[in-house]
């Protein structure tokens, strides 16, 4: 009887802590994308989403770019490291999470420093007869912003199913004929799509909905839906305006989760082609 009560009470916190974090501040974001400043119901805040589908777009569009240099970078990374021991696999970690232990809008604006007209990189082809090349304030110096600080979110993901590998099934496929390419193609990439989906999922929708790195590094140049929900809230006061905007990240998000837990359910890491 008594275990039964303190088990039942172990979650207690944690159902409190999803009502007030979670569930509250959804349901916060649907009451007003639905209302007026009034506190009426209103549908005008649902229709002025389609003026912004080009600036979602663009914000999916810069989000799908930075997530596949992620997946592209990341993917060999986390495939390096899993092959060091495991001592080595601990230092290789520590020293992808270490950049993540400095605020992240430290980070950002580190490489307004790297970019800028008199940054670094400008000072040292200036310095050698070169000229100066426009590198912040541009679609690349936002993505690069992107991948920087999204990074580690793609390479932890991977690497942890990569770590859990069972290399009995890579001595398998060695030992029916196939070579490293077949291997790698039919073994090691399909029992890696969880981390691999987990890793998307956990670079894109950051991505899509940032606002401080297309204000540093795109100048106001480069104005994605972060920035416009941000202003609706920050400038304008429209919350309703922004919370319906926020509506529509929340389905973008519940979009990822579905398609991440359809392809990555299963529980053994995934399937052998």
């Amino acid at each position: 009887m008594r275990s039964k009560l303190s088990s039942r009470l172990l979650d207690k916190p944690y159902l409190l802590w999803s009502v007030l974090f979670i569930i509250a501040p959804l349901l916060m974001v649907v009451y007003y994308s639905f209302t007026d400043k009034s506190g009426a119901f209103s549908l005008n805040s649902i229709e002025q989403i389609p003026s912004y589908i080009p600036t979602i777009l663009l914000s999916v569009l810069y989000g799908l770019a930075a997530t596949v240099i992620c997946l592209v970078i990341g993917y060999p990374f986390a495939y390096i490291i899993s092959k060091y021991s495991h001592r080595r696999q601990q230092m290789m970690v520590l020293i992808v999470m270490l950049p993540m232990w400095m605020n992240f809008l430290i980070r950002t604006y580190s490489w307004m420093t790297i970019l800028g007209d008199t940054g670094i990189i400008n000072t040292i082809l200036t310095s050698i007869g070169l000229q100066p090349l426009k590198l912040i304030n541009t679609g690349g110096a936002v993505i690069l912003g992107m991948v920087y600080n999204f990074l580690p979110y793609m390479i932890l993901p991977i690497y942890s199913v990569l770590s859990k590998l069972d290399n009995s099934l890579v001595e398998a496929a060695q030992d029916l004929g196939s070579n490293r390419l077949q291997v790698f193609k039919r073994v090691i990439i399909p029992l890696s799509m969880p981390g691999v989906l987990s890793g998307i999922t956990m670079v894109f929708v950051p991505c899509v909905s940032t606002f401080y790195i297309t204000q540093k590094l795109g100048g106001g140049q480069i104005v994605l839906i972060g920035d416009v929900i941000e202003t609706q809230f920050q400038s304008a006061n429209n919350y309703n305006l922004g919370a319906a905007l926020s509506l529509v990240l929340m389905v973008l998000i519940f979009i990822c989760l579905g398609v991440m837990n359809y392809f990555g359910a299963d529980d053994d890491g995934g399937v052998v082609i």
